[in-house]
């Protein structure tokens, strides 16, 4: 017979015991030690009993060589009572260990948000920080990110987007108005709104018909609340992309096309008409300049190394 061990994991909720875990307390009785055990008030609502006793390891260990045994989590010096007590049994009962509960994805986030408050309370440069003073390093990260995916650095990815994540975990700590919750909650709520082949009743097959169907109802929520259809377009990005985007969203919202005509003198002008020829062209311009830096960049490191 086993001595059969569950255990759980403090971030989940005590209700999410894997199926092996439920199948293993509804068994029999169910001992733990600790009378305030979170997942006791789920396994009452189920039905299983359980009993809160002093753990004896040598006698809990006797007792599974006649019948099954389970224990509802137990600490590292109970775990190795009840093995060296086995062990002086002529015949010893197996021990299982199986685990309740899994972290949930994002679990380790709710770590990040602690060292996050943390730090903000404990370290002087963190505490300064503001808004503003972090944009930099934001955008610094963001590059970073695009460099790892060009080189094909997984492991490079990985890290950088941790970068990107400390920056929202760190603009939410620092702001007054709003937490880390309030903004995942807003994304959540607009991939909701936005997805509604998804979470709704509306068809879309193909992946055009999916950013169609973001693009109209992300230009009937800018309708709605009485901004221009070029609100919201940043104003910091690169030159090229800048203006990409901007006649992007003009064509988007029936603005003439003969706005975009004569804008800029000389070079500017040059450089305007080449950013609209590259998006007739299905081109992304901020891309193909890039490309071409960077073969030129290659370039210049061959003939350096000759």
């Amino acid at each position: 017979m086993p001595l059969i061990v569950v255990t759980t994991s403090p971030r989940v909720a005590p209700g999410l015991l894997s199926p092996q875990a439920w199948r293993a307390l509804t068994a029999g009785p169910v001992h733990t030690a600790d009378p305030d055990h979170p997942a006791l008030p789920y396994l009452a609502e189920a039905g299983v009993e359980v009993v809160v006793v002093t753990p004896d390891p040598a006698s809990w260990a006797r007792r599974a060589v006649a019948e099954t045994v389970v224990w509802l989590d137990a600490t590292e010096d109970q775990m190795r009572g009840f093995g060296h007590a086995a062990l002086a049994l002529e015949t010893p009962p197996e021990i299982e260990v199986i685990p309740g509960s899994y972290d949930l994805p994002g679990a380790r986030v709710l770590d990040l948000v602690s060292v996050m408050d943390r730090l903000r309370t404990e370290c002087p440069w963190d505490r300064k920080q503001t808004h503003a003073s972090l944009v930099p390093y934001l955008i610094e990260e963001a590059y970073e990110v695009q460099h790892s995916v060009e080189s094909g650095d997984l492991d490079s990815l990985r890290e950088e987007l941790g970068d990107v994540l400390l920056q929202v975990a760190f603009h939410s700590r620092v702001a007054e108005h709003f937490d880390i919750d309030d903004v995942a909650a807003g994304i959540v709520d607009k991939l909701v709104r936005r997805h509604p082949h998804v979470f709704s009743d509306v068809s879309a097959e193909t992946a055009d018909e999916v950013n169609a169907n973001w693009e109209a109802i992300k230009a009937a929520e800018r309708s709605s609340s009485g901004k221009s259809s070029v609100d919201g377009v940043p104003t910091g990005q690169p030159a090229l992309s800048l203006a990409a985007q901007l006649i992007k969203r003009a064509d988007r919202s029936g603005v003439p096309e003969s706005l975009a005509h004569a804008v800029g003198q000389g070079v500017a002008r040059e450089l305007f008409d080449l950013v609209h020829r590259a998006l007739e062209a299905g081109l992304d311009p901020e891309a193909e300049l890039r490309a071409a830096a960077l073969a030129y960049r290659d370039r210049i490191v061959a003939w350096e190394s000759r």
